[in-house]
Order: C-alpha cells, then structure tokens, then sequence
C-alpha cells in the first residue's frame, strides 16, 4: 500500500489508472466468498492494487489473504475489466483495470484479516447478490454466476 500512498501525496484525488487483481473463491456448495469492507460496508469480492512489481497473480494471493486471510492460488483467469470509473469516498478517482480470477484455497489454515479492510467474510449463494461495492464487483459477479452455470452444464 505504500506505492499508492506514495503516489497518492504527489498527485492528491487526480484521476489514475490503477491495476488490480481479484478473485472468487467457490466452495462445495457453489456459493462464492464475498468481503464487507470497511470503507463502505458494500461487498465485494477480495481483492486490491498492485504493488510494484507484483504480478497479477501475485496480487490476488496477497489480496486474498489481507482481505479474507485465506491462502489462494488463481486456477483461471476469468475477466480482465477496463471500462469502469470508481471515486472512493475521500474522494480518490480510479478506473481500475482489473484481472478477475477463479482461485482455490490452499492450506486449511484461515489466519485473521485485516480489520481495516474488511468487517467480515461470508459466503454467498448465486441466488443471493448483495448490495455491491461498485458496478465492476456485480459484473464479476456476472462473471463467476456464468462461469459456474456453464461449468454445470458441461
């Protein structure tokens, strides 16, 4: 978080394009791991910036474990999103380009996350959507609802 940061005091609340990762983790019962974050108390799927020099796998697998504390490996690259526009409520402007991945867990050990990111963790059905953090958290839920119906049927 300190690249951001960093960047953030040099360029204040000026639009950035930022890169970012996520991912949804799908247990036995096909529902999908959503966080409620702290800035908002929307959902959301795990996830965050890059930091520099960290790949986009790398990101999600860090991400994953600050926001929800378990320990993930990206099995597939379901989305890369481009076209949305983001303004955080300190008032911060983004158009996030973000990898959206399908990821398992590894290791069965969930250690804390971080409270200042997430109030906490639930799991979701595909039936129940909740109030989302921002329009690109619903079509990555789009996104994994089409992936897991298709998958069904193959």
């Amino acid at each position: 978080m300190a690249y951001i940061k960093d960047l953030r005091a040099k360029v204040g609340h000026q639009p950035l394009i930022m890169t970012s990762a996520s991912g949804a983790l799908v247990n036995e019962k096909q529902q999908v791991l959503l966080q409620e974050r702290a800035d908002t108390g929307d959902w959301g799927f795990p996830g965050g910036y890059m930091e520099y020099g960290e790949s986009f796998q790398d990101t999600v697998k860090r991400e994953f474990k600050e926001d929800a504390g378990i320990e993930v490996e990206p099995v597939k690259l379901l989305k890369i999103s481009d076209q949305e526009f983001y303004t955080y409520p300190n008032g911060d402007r983004v158009q996030p380009i973000n990898a959206f991945f399908l990821v398992k867990q590894v290791g069965s050990r969930q250690t804390a996350f971080k409270p200042a990111e997430t109030l906490r963790i639930r799991y979701f059905s595909l039936y129940e959507a909740p109030k989302f953090f921002n329009h690109q958290h619903a079509m990555m839920w789009q996104t994994i609802k089409d992936e897991l119906q298709s998958s069904s049927r193959a």
